[in-house]
């Protein structure tokens, strides 16, 4: 079949091998293979009396999905990726320089950056409030730079990002924040998912409102929270070993540790773990919902515990307001189990066990977030309204209303009333609650409470 260089099919099909180029397991040698495996399909179904757009669609049906190809190849090409994902010395066309150029620059930026205020005196231990209220708009916009570089990211995105870093900065360094007061830390805290999920505008590249999307960028995230915990533990045994070994000569590095390698190195590993993800991201299985398959049974007979020791110990959650926070933390984790088990289910899987031990999870989530909320409520009654009771008492009732209508969807999933994309449409669309909250904790909540 002759096809006119100009015409839709060769429109689709340079669109379709684009595409699966930037996919780093499939080499161009690979590309072009899968290119001819295409056009003779597209030759076939053309002599079959399809049009050359059905014979494309049902062409592209045939050899799978771009991400399952990708895979597949990554699989039988392991040694590829690998080397693909590391610094070799072989030569690079600079397609794929460009990416690691882009990660190691961005790295470099955000760990002078945290070092930028200490030649002004604004050190750690002279101003350590400073650094807590700061520290995201340090780090962060070279997240956001590089989300923006590689989506290409349209300009009124761009400045939406830019306004919301902006507006952040403003807020944190305006208000008159007692010193080492509550609001200061919520603040701070908040501040910081407002940062992230700005940086998650840009990963969208505008398209936000897509549950797809959002669902990307919550994977991307379990991703990066796995890949810097990793780098984090390698670094913490670099540190150890660099003072052991200077200490055996005699030399002294901790000062230069402590004020240089481990914040700059620190604030660096945040734009080289969201390079890493990216680089295995659709090649190679992701490993949070692997972990989410582990870590479910264990939080499930956790919960559980939890549960019966506080029906026998009445007085459990009549104790301090760290082992409160804590439990907020566990309540969050399961969400977040529960997240990332989506992201891996196969949508035309049917329920099973699994489905049935994360109702389990989250029923006993929410009798946890209940006796939670009985708990904070006794003590704002006993002792006032402050801050950071408000704030957990906002943030425990978000997590009870997530939690029941998340139960309520399980439920219907494992009667098969419901499709599992409900479930997982509930939960991405439910970010901006999350957003909303902690915009008010962190600019309503200051004011209201006299910064203290």
């Amino acid at each position: 079949m002759s096809v006119d260089q100009d015409s839709g099919l060769e429109a689709q099909i340079a669109s379709w091998t684009q595409y699966l180029r930037r996919r780093r397991a499939v080499a161009g040698a690979d590309v072009d293979e899968l290119e001819g495996h295409l056009r003779d399909q597209v030759d076939d179904l053309v002599r079959a009396g399809l049009s050359e757009e059905e014979a494309f669609l049902v062409a592209i049906r045939r050899i799978g999905s771009l991400d399952d190809v990708s895979r597949e190849y990554a699989r039988e090409h392991s040694d590829r990726l690998w080397k693909q994902l590391v610094i070799d010395d072989s030569p690079q066309p600079a397609r794929r320089r460009r990416p690691f150029l882009l990660v190691a620059g961005l790295a470099v930026g955000a760990g002078l950056a945290v070092k930028v205020p200490s030649f002004f005196g604004a050190t750690v231990s002279a101003d350590p409030d400073f650094y807590l209220l700061n520290v995201g708009l340090l780090v962060l916009p070279f997240l956001a730079a590089y989300f923006v570089w590689t989506r290409r990211a349209s300009a009124a995105v761009t400045i939406a990002v830019a306004a919301a870093f902006a507006m952040t900065a403003v807020v944190l360094n305006v208000y008159p924040f007692a010193p080492d007061g509550m609001t200061l830390f919520l603040a701070a805290g908040h501040a910081l998912v407002v940062l992230w999920l700005a940086a998650g505008v840009a990963y969208a590249g505008g398209l936000w409102r897509s549950d797809t999307v959002r669902m990307d960028f919550i994977r991307f995230t379990g991703e990066w929270v796995v890949y810097y915990t990793l780098i984090a533990l390698g670094g913490a045994v670099l540190v150890a070993l660099t003072l052991g070994v200077f200490g055996a000569i005699g030399l002294d590095a901790g000062t230069v540790l402590a004020e240089w390698i481990i914040p700059c190195g620190a604030a660096g590993a945040v734009i080289v773990a969201a390079g890493l993800v990216e680089a295995k991201q659709s090649v190679i299985e992701n490993i949070a919902p692997v972990l989410t398959k582990l870590f479910t049974p264990l939080f499930t007979v956790m919960l559980l515990a939890l549960v019966v020791a506080a029906l026998i110990q009445r007085d459990l959650l009549e104790t301090s307001r760290d082992l409160l926070i804590i439990f907020d933390v566990v309540l969050i984790v399961v969400l977040g189990l529960l997240l990332y088990s989506l992201s891996a289910r196969n949508p035309e899987a049917k329920p099973g066990w699994f489905e049935r031990l994360q109702l389990l999870m989250v029923s006993s989530a929410i009798v946890v977030d209940l006796l939670v909320l009985i708990a904070m409520v006794a003590r704002i009654g006993a002792f006032g309204f402050s801050a950071n009771k408000m704030a957990s008492l906002g943030l425990n009732v978000l997590l009870l209303i997530n939690l029941a209508w998340s139960a309520y969807l399980l439920t219907g999933i494992l009667r098969g009333r419901i499709r599992p994309a409900r479930l997982e449409n509930w939960q991405t669309g439910y970010l901006p609650v999350y957003l909303g909250w902690a915009l008010i904790v962190m600019i309503v909540f200051p004011p209201v409470f006299a910064f203290a």
